[in-house]
């Protein structure tokens, strides 16, 4: 039962890391036209474009990707609980209530992951190949990010150390949640 638990979670975790992957690069202004986007587009379509009929984009956010998101992961809370066979004292709210914290919890620290995976990306590619076709993307995802501590803090001798503080700032929400 354990490996079933684990295939359907990381499962789960992958389409819901596409979903806000798509998400935030929609928000951020990120282009779609590089093979990131291309895979994240191809591999969330089957869900969001269902979904844009019902959920429209407002304000430049695509809603539709995060709905998504959100409701793989409680449909995932659901099955853990129901899986688990421990019968639960609350009522129907509270467990409503719970599950929905948990999944809002969880898409929230896989945000932040998201955003760590790109700030690291985004260092060993300005070493290693600034030119590849993943920095750019990267760079457009970390922008909004990045651009309010490079004015606080500005590059020391031509080393940019604002990936490191967002790292560290991104470590602090994480710990909180």
């Amino acid at each position: 039962m354990q490996a079933l638990v684990f295939l359907v979670d990381a499962v789960v975790s992958f389409f819901c890391t596409l979903f806000l992957l798509r998400f935030m690069m929609q928000a951020m202004r990120v282009s779609f036209a590089g093979q990131i986007g291309d895979f994240v587009v191809k591999l969330t379509n089957w869900a969001v474009k269902p979904l844009r009929r019902i959920i429209p984009g407002l304000g430049g956010f695509d809603w539709a990707s995060l709905f998504a998101a959100l409701a793989i992961q409680l449909l995932l809370s659901a099955l853990l609980v129901g899986i688990s066979g421990q019968v639960i004292s609350a009522d129907a709210g509270t467990v409503a209530l719970m599950a929905g914290w948990f999944a809002i919890r969880t898409l929230l620290r896989l945000a932040v992951y998201i955003l760590i995976g790109a700030l690291i990306l985004q260092a060993v590619l300005s070493w290693i190949n600034p030119y590849s076709p993943l920095a750019a993307p990267a760079h457009q995802l970390t922008r909004p990010l990045l651009d309010p501590i490079r004015r606080i803090m500005p590059a020391i001798s031509g080393i940019d150390l604002s990936p490191l503080v967002a790292i560290l700032l991104l470590q602090a929400v994480l710990m909180f949640l």
